[in-house]
């Protein structure tokens, strides 16, 4: 998002915008929408099941006071203003959203449903904590991020507190949400911890960066989406085709973020090009342009030997290459591979409003990077 909250982007094409999620998350941390709460929900969708919509953002206004509420619930107002910082900077909820659009395969009425949003949003937003931390980062959903304003060991400190709730509130749910929880939480730090270590000696490169991907980003989106379906009671077939859908999402997610951060405008991304490459992230692109053997490479590929490209002249040259080369065009070609498969997952699902929404989002997802 970028600090005047500029528009994320289309959600469904226009073919798609009378049946789908008419549009995805636009608006600033703090903007005016249908409940005045503060970092209201960002998404703005459209069903063609008036019933279906209104029961989900309802459910969405819903969700975001009871984030807003369990983030900073604790008698000393220093910790709840450390804890509640981020979630009150708002933030996309396409997580909650999910978790609801998943609830709608079975009985979305059902108390526990709500419930898993606010818990997988309370996870996803104690990993922003800590990747920012790790990341060294200035700022967040466009206010200075807790790391600048409390330090590293308070903020560490204030993502582990957010864990321990969204465990707690888990635990209200069975047994089921609290493996569910676990199981995430496990392979969000998997994820951080192989793109740390790296490939291991001999492993191929590529392999490796789908399993950082399957980590860090799809195993939130797999929670969200198994865990909506499986409180609101939906038939188990349903839960594990949504959680294979999430996967692919995921994956397909990540790589739309590693390609727009070498063709991305800055307005439209909310940060700035290039930016992983001058950090020396590994990502999809990158890995494939070092592989290139062929001529059309061969100057991006000598650009990318040294690891980081921290020289101005090189780093502009190298964003000059990339949307042309090889590589980029590969990463996209493997990106609508994991779209489609995304896509098939939902086939054994009922033809329901959800269902459609879901598709749209693969449409959104592609259509980020053009």
């Amino acid at each position: 998002m970028t600090r005047n909250g500029a528009s994320f982007a289309r959600a469904a094409r226009a073919s798609d915008a009378a049946r789908a999620v008419r549009a995805v998350v636009t608006g600033r941390g703090r903007e005016a929408g249908a409940a005045a709460l503060r970092g209201a929900p960002k998404f703005r969708f459209r069903l063609d099941d008036p019933a279906a919509e209104a029961r989900l953002r309802t459910a969405l206004e819903g969700v975001e006071k009871r984030l807003q509420d369990t983030a900073t619930d604790t008698a000393d107002p220093r910790v709840a203003e450390l804890t509640g910082h981020v979630t009150a900077a708002g933030g996309k909820r396409m997580r909650p959203l999910l978790v609801l659009l998943a609830g709608e395969f079975g009985e979305p009425w059902r108390d526990g449903v709500p419930q898993a949003a606010v818990i997988v949003e309370l996870v996803h937003v104690a990993s922003l904590y800590h990747d920012d931390v790790m990341d060294e980062a200035s700022t967040r959903h466009g206010v200075p991020s807790a790391n600048v304003r409390w330090g590293n060991r308070q903020t560490v400190r204030g993502g582990d507190w957010l864990l321990a709730r969204a465990a707690r509130l888990a635990a209200d749910l069975g047994p089921e949400a609290v493996r569910l929880n676990a199981d995430t939480a496990s392979r969000l730090v998997d994820g951080q911890v192989r793109e740390l270590v790296g490939p291991a000696p001999g492993q191929d490169p590529v392999e490796h960066y789908f399993q950082v991907a399957a980590g860090k980003t799809a195993s939130l989106l797999t929670m969200a989406l198994s865990i909506g379906a499986r409180q609101a009671g939906a038939p188990e077939p349903y839960a594990e085709a949504l959680g294979a859908y999430g996967a692919y999402l995921g994956a397909a997610f990540q790589i739309a973020d590693d390609l727009l951060d070498l063709a991305g405008a800055a307005e439209t991304t909310g940060k700035e090009q290039g930016k992983d490459l001058l950090a020396g992230v590994p990502s999809l692109p990158v890995i494939l342009a070092r592989a290139d053997r062929g001529p059309q490479g061969a100057e991006l590929r000598g650009l990318l030997a040294d690891g980081p490209l921290q020289d101005p002249v090189a780093h502009h040259r190298a964003l000059e290459l990339f949307p042309h080369s090889p590589a980029f065009a590969e990463a996209g070609a493997i990106m609508r591979d994991r779209l489609a498969r995304a896509r098939a997952a939902l086939s054994v699902l009922p033809p329901i409003p959800a269902r459609t929404a879901l598709e749209a989002l693969c449409d959104f997802v592609a259509d980020r990077t053009g």
